[in-house]
C-alpha cells in the first residue's frame, strides 16, 4: 500500500529549487515519487508518495539538506 503526504516548503521559487528538494526527498527509503507545486507568494506544496508513511523528521532533514524550510504537513 502506498501513501501520499503533502508538505509545505518555504523558500522555493524556481526549477533549481524543485530539483534540489526532489533529489533529497527521493533518497528517502520507500519514496516512489515527488511532485512540486509552486505558487508565487505561497509556500511550495511538495507531495511525496512512498511505500509507507515517512518519518517527518527525516523529511525535515532532507528538505533542510536541500537548503529550504519544511513548514509542516499541508492540511488541505
Amino acid at each position: 500500500m502506498t501513501t501520499s503526504t503533502t508538505y509545505l516548503v518555504d523558500g522555493m521559487s524556481c526549477e533549481h529549487c524543485e530539483r534540489a528538494v526532489t533529489a533529497e526527498l527521493s533518497r528517502l527509503p520507500g519514496t516512489s515519487t515527488v511532485e512540486v507545486e509552486m505558487a508565487e507568494g505561497s509556500p511550495a506544496r511538495v507531495t511525496v508518495t512512498s511505500a509507507a508513511p515517512l518519518d517527518e523528521q527525516a523529511v525535515r532533514a532532507a528538505v533542510d539538506e536541500a537548503g529550504y524550510d519544511l513548514l509542516g504537513v499541508a492540511t488541505v
